[in-house]
């Protein structure tokens, strides 16, 4: 009886000892913001490839704690999923991995033992799909920051003129020195585009018979007569492999930020109609979807 009392005694005080790290401690911490579905989507796909337990914290969770929160969880490797996150991440030490994602365009980091992606379309990826699909269209009017330019467009070709604008006012001046046989992208620079210069370039648009070619389903839908959107959960297997390797010991070196690899079509029939523009059939197969 009373070995039985000792039992569990000590049963009730290892019950209660705490852990350190935790018990349930993780390999991988993903800070994101676990409520936009970009994020669900790309931790999905990391799922799919990561052979690791993961745990998510929101920015605003890590916000100067992270290395304490990778010392208590006993995690080796960070993935860092958009700006604020990606802030947080890079005052690790540099013996931590960092992996990232969900900027529109990379930042400039310095710091070893990094490596990124970003979600911004190169021009380059709309060249080659118009040069496919789309020949009646002769050129490619690429109008953005002169940074955006330099990192989105940065191989210009005789197909594609570049067009470098500082604010709002210089783009839609810009839009409305672009003559017919050319499509008209806009780079993803959120001063710029604000919702009243896009209201004027799809009213300049179509007044013109000027496609403009989008950057995101959202301005399929409003009229643009196509986009090329990041494929996230893709993305998100990619990661996956980058966070297992370095889980395995691999360094992650400090190689250049790199655009997405693949892409998800999405088209607009009736813009294409009214701008007299034929689109392949083979063309609309591909689409992830087709806004008639």
């Amino acid at each position: 009886m009373k070995s039985c009392i000792t039992l569990t005694f000590l049963i009730t005080i290892f019950l209660h000892l705490p852990c350190a790290p935790r018990c349930d401690a993780v390999e991988v911490i993903v800070v994101a913001d676990a409520r936009l579905k970009p994020v669900t989507e790309m931790v999905a796909g990391i799922r799919k490839t990561l052979r690791a337990s993961l745990r998510i914290y929101s920015p605003a969770d890590v916000k100067d704690s992270l290395p304490r929160i990778m010392e208590r969880e006993g995690a080796r490797v960070v993935i860092a999923l958009g700006r604020e996150a990606l802030t947080e991440a890079v005052k690790l030490p540099p013996a931590i991995p960092v992996i990232y994602d969900l900027v529109v365009t990379p930042p400039a980091i310095s710091r070893p033992n990094t490596v990124g992606f970003y979600m911004a379309t190169p021009a380059r990826e709309y060249l080659d799909l118009i040069t496919t699909y789309l020949q009646s269209i002769r050129k490619i009017a690429v109008i953005g920051s002169r940074e955006q330019l330099g990192i989105l467009a940065g191989n210009a070709t005789p197909q594609m003129v570049t067009y470098g604008v500082r604010n709002t006012f210089e783009m839609v001046s810009t839009l409305r020195q672009i003559e017919q046989g050319n499509a008209i992208l806009l780079l993803p620079d959120a001063s710029i585009l604000t919702p009243t210069a896009m209201e004027e370039a799809y009213l300049l648009s179509f007044r013109k018979g000027i496609p403009l070619l989008g950057i995101s389903e959202r301005q399929v839908k409003e009229g643009a007569l196509l986009a090329l959107v990041v494929d996230t959960v893709q993305v998100g297997h990619v990661i996956g492999d980058y966070a297992s390797k370095a889980l395995r010991g691999a360094s992650m070196g400090h190689p250049p930020p790199a655009p997405p690899r693949r892409f998800e079509l999405y088209v607009n029939t009736e813009t294409a109609r009214k701008m007299g523009i034929r689109l392949p059939d083979e063309m609309l197969r591909t689409a992830r979807r087709v806004y008639p």
